[in-house]
């Protein structure tokens, strides 16, 4: 075999990697995307109850059909939630589970969860903050859910600040660090941004 055949069959080779490489990087968002999609899509269908669900009575299913039903549902119950009605069950829901020792605990803890993640406060909520964990030189970006108001900052003697560090690229994951204000820098980031920062793995620009 002659020296120019080599280094074609070479160059033959490193264009099939490169294509095959290339082929990788397109299918791995779109196939990730479309299972997380049909993942929704059933998770949803199995939300609804089947009287509800309305692919159970036509002869064929109609894509998606659960999702929308379930965000009009959720979309009402959050209307019906700010009149004074809504109101009062909620508050009967809330006297209920509090009497509940258990259930109590879980209760309170996802609803100030949800209540910080939904919230629009801009001055308390949602704030991106930069810390050095996991040890001094390394930064980690973190989610300022509030200020540390309990047993933690009286014994410390100082402020603190509750930070929730997500995971990658998983963001719903993560751990729970309770931080001295001094040593938080605050970051003009979004959570948005922050959000596509972290699931990327810090390929896309922060």
């Amino acid at each position: 075999m002659s020296k120019d055949t080599e280094i074609k069959k070479i160059s033959f080779l490193a264009k099939i990697r490169n294509y095959f490489l290339a082929g990788i990087v397109v299918l791995i968002p779109i196939g990730i995307t479309i299972y997380f999609s049909i993942f929704v899509e059933r998770a949803f269908s199995n939300l609804l109850p089947k009287y509800l669900n309305p692919n159970n009575f036509l002869p064929f299913d109609i894509p998606g059909l659960e999702i929308l039903i379930t965000f009009c549902i959720i979309t009402f119950i959050g209307m019906l939630s700010v009149t004074f009605v809504g109101r009062y069950f909620i508050n009967l829901n809330t006297k209920l589970f509090n009497r509940i020792p258990v259930l109590k605990t879980i209760f309170n803890g996802l609803t100030q969860l949800t209540k910080s993640f939904a919230s629009d406060d801009t001055n308390n909520k949602k704030k991106m903050v930069l810390i050095e964990y996991p040890r001094k030189g390394i930064y980690s970006l973190g989610f300022a859910t509030s200020v540390n108001s309990g047993e933690v900052t009286d014994k410390v003697g100082e402020k603190m600040i509750n930070i929730f560090v997500p995971t990658t690229p998983n963001p719903t994951s993560g751990f729970l660090l309770v931080v001295p204000e001094k040593d938080v820098t605050y970051l003009d980031m979004s959570f948005e941004v922050a959000s596509k920062f972290i699931m990327s793995a810090g390929s896309i620009k922060s």
